[in-house]
C-alpha cells in the first residue's frame, strides 16, 4: 500500500547548525552542481511499511556522456562492494555514461536502466557496448531489499529529472534508507572553491552515506557522547557494515591518473568524520573531470584547447575534495529524518538540537 516519505522541510544544514569543516569556500550551492553542467536527479521508492529506496542519478554535463566522455578515476577503499563498471573505467580512464547509485540487489535493473537510456541517445543507433556505472550501498536493514523494487524506469526517470541547482539531501533517491554512523543518513553533497591564485576551480561532492564508524562532526565527538557507535557494548558481527559511494567532480583539467588521485584523497574527508572502513564496508570513490579541453569524443580524443594540469597542482583540489567529502556525509546526517522501516526497524535522526548544545564546548579545546 503507497504511503508518503516524511517530510525534511524541518531539516537543517550542517552550517545551518554551526557546523563548517575546513578552510576553503563553497560554491552558491554548496553542492556537486556548483560544478558546471553537473545534474543530479532521484527518484524516491517509499511505499508501504517495508520500501524505503530509490535511485540517484548523477550527468556529467549537458551532452551525450556516451559520445563525449569525461576522464575519471576510481579509487576502491575497501572492496566490500557490487560496482558495475569499474573494470572499465580503470582500465581506460573515462566514464561513457552518467553515474547510477541504487541499493545493492538492484545494481542489475539500474544497469539496464541505465544501458537503455545511453542506446536511445540520438546517434548511438549503431551503438553495441556500453560500460555502465552504477553504484551501490545496502539499505536492507530498512528497505525489503529483497523485493528488488527498483526497476530501469525508475533510472530513467531519474536522469529525467536531474537538474541543476540545489540538490535534495538526506532520505531521498539512493539514499532512501541508508544508516551511517548510527543514525538515519542518506544522500549529501558539498563543494569548494579554489582561490583565484590557485586556479580557481570548483569541486564538487556527492555521497551515498551508509557505513559505519564513531561519528565525529568538525571533530566534535557526537558518536561517542550519544553512546550510538558500532564498538559500544557490541559483539563482533561478520555481516555487512552498510558501504558508501563517493561522486567527486571538477571543473579543472586533469588527467585520468589524477582523478583517480583526487579519489583517493576523498578518503581521508571520509575518515574525518569517524568512518571505520569495516570488513563488511565497501568503500568507493569515483572522480571525473568537466573541463571541455580533456573530454574524448567516441571516435578519438576531443580537439585539444588546452594540456591537463600537472601534477603540482593537485594539492589544493586534494584538500576541496577532504573538506567537500567530509562536509556532504555531515549534510546527508543533518538532513535526514528519522525513518521506521521493514520489520518496525528503526533508524533515528540525528538531534540537531543536542548538536548545537555540544558546539560551544569545543572552545575550551576540548572536541
Amino acid at each position: 500500500m503507497p504511503s508518503s516519505a516524511p517530510s525534511q522541510a524541518h531539516r537543517r544544514r550542517a552550517r545551518e547548525i554551526g557546523l563548517a569543516p575546513g578552510v576553503l569556500a563553497t560554491g552558491a550551492y554548496n553542492a556537486i552542481t556548483d560544478v558546471d553542467g553537473v545534474r543530479v536527479g532521484h527518484v524516491t521508492l517509499w511505499e508501504g511499511e517495508g520500501v524505503r529506496t530509490g535511485v540517484t542519478a548523477v550527468l556529467p554535463h549537458g551532452a551525450d556522456p556516451f559520445s563525449e566522455r569525461v576522464p575519471a578515476g576510481l579509487f576502491v577503499a575497501n572492496g566490500y562492494g557490487k560496482l558495475i563498471g569499474a573494470t572499465q573505467v580503470c582500465e581506460l580512464g573515462e566514464l561513457e555514461t552518467p553515474i547510477v547509485l541504487t541499493n545493492t540487489l538492484s545494481v542489475p535493473e539500474a544497469a539496464a536502466g541505465l544501458i537503455a537510456w545511453t542506446l536511445a541517445q540520438p546517434g548511438n543507433g549503431d551503438v553495441r557496448s556500453v560500460n555502465p556505472f552504477v553504484g551501490e550501498t545496502n539499505d536492507g536493514i530498512l528497505n525489503d531489499i529483497r523485493a528488488r523494487q527498483v526497476r530501469p524506469r525508475h533510472v530513467l526517470a531519474a536522469l529525467a529529472a536531474a537538474s541543476a541547482g540545489p540538490v535534495a539531501e538526506g532520505c531521498v533517491g539512493a539514499g532512501t534508507g541508508t544508516i551511517a554512523l548510527g543514525f538515519k543518513a542518506g544522500i549529501g553533497t558539498s563543494s569548494r572553491c579554489l582561490p583565484a591564485a590557485h586556479g580557481g576551480a570548483t569541486v564538487g561532492v556527492l555521497v551515498q552515506a551508509n557505513f559505519g564508524g564513531a561519528l565525529l562532526m568538525d571533530g566534535l565527538r557526537v558518536g561517542e557522547r550519544l553512546g550510538r557507535h558500532g564498538l559500544r557494548d557490541q559483539p563482533a558481527q561478520d555481516d555487512a557494515d552498510g558501504s558508501v559511494m563517493i561522486v567527486i567532480a571538477t571543473d579543472a583539467p586533469l588527467s585520468d591518473r589524477n582523478l583517480r588521485r583526487l579519489a583517493l584523497r576523498s578518503m581521508a574527508g571520509l575518515a574525518r568524520t569517524g568512518a571505520s572502513f569495516a570488513h563488511g564496508s565497501g568503500d568507493y570513490a569515483v572522480a571525473f573531470s568537466t573541463a571541455p579541453e580533456v573530454r574524448r569524443r567516441r571516435r578519438g580524443r576531443a580537439p585539444e584547447r588546452g594540456a591537463p594540469w600537472p601534477n603540482e597542482r593537485l594539492s589544493v583540489l586534494a584538500q576541496a575534495v577532504i573538506e567537500a567529502t567530509e562536509e556532504a556525509v555531515l549534510n546527508a546526517l543533518c538532513r535526514a529524518v528519522t525513518v521506521t522501516g521493514q520489520a518496525g526497524e528503526v533508524a533515528p535522526a540525528l538531534p540537531l538540537d543536542v548538536v548545537e548544545a555540544m558546539l560551544p564546548a569545543r572552545e575550551g579545546g576540548d572536541p
